[in-house]
């Protein structure tokens, strides 16, 4: 594979003929077989794959909590509470993860480097980690 050429028309170190990677297209970065690796060039595939897995797992933590909170109390009137926590942890995830997706895009765009798509899952997991840690009251604590 030839080494990628900076093409000003794109402010990109974008690869000639480079097709981005569909989504997860996660892959074991330390030694992958040749042509297995899968890289994000383009500040708009990285906002995607940040937003998709920032709404998969905000979804699923939502969903769970939802399931949880219908179980302690189970009722007719309680049977939309986990609609209710997903479509809440839908907007809340569209929110986050197209806030730091733009962000992550910029910085690589910036200093000119290939992301690896486990990237945008890790900052998704971490934006899931900011939620729950802001969830708890902290007064007492420092």
């Amino acid at each position: 594979m030839s080494p990628p050429i900076y093409h000003p028309a794109t402010d990109s170190i974008t690869p000639p003929g480079h097709v981005p990677p569909s989504f997860p297209s996660l892959y074991w970065p330390i030694n992958p077989n040749p042509g297995e690796a899968a890289y994000l060039y383009m500040p708009r595939d990285v906002w995607k794959f940040t937003l998709y897995w920032t709404l998969i797992i905000y979804a699923a933590f939502h969903l769970s909590a939802g399931l949880w909170a219908f179980a302690m109390r189970p009722s007719k009137l309680s049977i939309g509470v986990p609609l209710f926590y997903v479509v809440v942890g839908g907007i809340e995830a569209t929110i986050a993860g197209s806030i730091v997706g733009s962000i992550l895009g910029a910085v690589y765009q910036a200093g000119y480097f290939r992301m690896s798509t486990w990237i945008p899952f890790v900052w998704s997991v971490i934006n899931l980690l900011v939620l729950l840690l802001s969830s708890f009251s902290m007064q007492g604590g420092l």
